[in-house]
């Protein structure tokens, strides 16, 4: 069995929230092509429309029509989404609504003090379980901040910069290491009032809608890498990946398959509203571990979990330390990787902010616990191409949170 053919994927899913949202704040009709098909970004498109924003189909595409948002009349369901909520707690914040938000048990169990904080010190009333959904907030008079975040993400960055949109004056938000700016690129380029040095971004409230816009929303990396995987790890295979985001900030994996000397080459490269988009072909080479470390972490935190795969078939010693945030994910991906892959017979070791691999090691098949986690899911799928025996994975079905279409894909392009 060989991986052969060419990909185009469904729009990014972080672009497709902040697509969405902001979409909702400008003047008029906004259309989106490409719009991430996985149940988060469902999740945002529902909760928009319960606060009184009109969104339609269009064919393929998404037709948003901006306008004043309402206070919901039941609790908004952020399902299993992470970035749903903590967009929505800051959005909503400073749009000043009154709302209720909940999700799933796996998301009920995910800290959001990180983004209340913030939040709080610009003058948000709310309440919490504990930290944790589900969180209720208050209508409030915000006030800008300066606030340097303890942890480099985007989410928290994004929150209080969607905050800050509906607070008096100006806020600045500076960061350890830089995260994602899809936020910062988007805000600028639909003409909010945002500048960025260095570490950190500085944003006056609005005092006019965004401008409405159309965008085709590039494939998601963090989907193709699943892809380009499993081409670097089966004999013989080559894959084409076509329209990819290629923001440096996303390209980590990459980035990485490059230093451990899995084949790969850029076929060509644009920019697309404001954003970098390109075509990779990957194939199969040997590969030798390498070591990532806390800078390098913010740029592949989602891809962690195949890269531990793909160190399994890397010569040598393969470490990642500084991705303590993987503990707080939809699970605890270093213990759920550790545990899985000691199972299938990698030489691994959990460390308390990521694991060491040393390979290469011939991986036999079993049962994966998925713990309900897409990303786990389709990482423990491609180590199964690999794996002697057969793999069962319990809960498959969790992908569709991302890329329902995961399976069907992979199948086609097994040869």
């Amino acid at each position: 069995m060989v991986i052969k053919g060419a990909l185009t994927f469904p729009g990014d899913k972080s672009i497709s929230h902040r697509a969405l949202m902001f979409a909702a704040l400008a003047d008029g009709e906004s259309r989106i092509s490409n719009l991430s098909t996985g149940a988060d970004v469902q999740s945002t498109r529902e909760c928009l429309e319960a606060c009184g924003i009109e969104i339609k189909d269009d064919g393929n595409d998404v037709v948003v029509k901006g306008e004043q948002f309402s206070d919901p009349t039941k609790p908004l369901d952020c399902g299993n989404s992470g970035t749903t909520t903590r967009l929505l707690l800051g959005l909503l914040a400073g749009q000043g609504i009154n709302a209720t938000l909940v999700g799933d048990d796996s998301l009920s169990s995910r800290p959001m003090n990180r983004i209340l904080d913030p939040l709080s010190q610009m003058g948000l009333i709310s309440e919490s379980n504990d930290g944790k959904l589900p969180i209720t907030i208050h209508k409030s008079d915000m006030t800008g901040i300066h606030y340097e975040s303890p942890v480099a993400s985007a989410q928290i960055k994004s929150a209080v910069l969607l905050a800050a949109l509906g607070a008096s004056g100006k806020t600045s938000f500076k960061e350890p290491i830089l995260s994602r700016d899809h936020t910062e690129k988007m805000l600028h380029g639909l003409g909010a009032n945002i500048s960025i040095d260095g570490l950190t971004a500085t944003i006056s409230n609005l005092t006019s809608p965004l401008s409405n816009f159309e965008i085709s929303v590039p494939g998601d990396p963090s989907t193709a890498a699943f892809f380009a995987a499993s081409a670097a790890l089966v004999p013989n295979s080559e894959i084409v990946l076509n329209r990819v985001l290629a923001n440096p900030l996303r390209t980590g994996l990459f980035a990485a398959l490059e230093r451990m000397g899995a084949g790969m080459e850029c076929l060509d490269q644009w920019d697309e509203a404001g954003e970098r988009i390109g075509n990779l072909k990957i194939f199969h080479q040997p590969m030798i571990g390498i070591s990532i470390t806390k800078t390098g972490v913010p740029g592949l935190i989602d891809e962690l979990p195949i890269i531990a795969i793909l160190a399994t078939q890397a010569k040598g010693e393969t470490k990642v330390r500084g991705a303590e945030e993987l503990r707080v994910k939809e699970c605890d991906r270093i213990h759920a990787v550790c545990k899985n892959l000691k199972n299938m017979g990698a030489d691994i070791e959990e460390l308390d902010d990521g694991f060491i691999i040393n390979g290469p090691t011939p991986l036999n098949g079993t049962t994966i616990e998925t713990f309900h986690d897409h990303r786990i899911t389709m990482a423990f799928t491609i180590a199964g191409l690999i794996a002697e025996g057969d793999t069962v994975l319990n809960h498959p079905k969790c992908v569709s949170i991302s890329y329902p279409e995961f399976f069907d894909v992979l199948e086609q392009l097994k040869q």
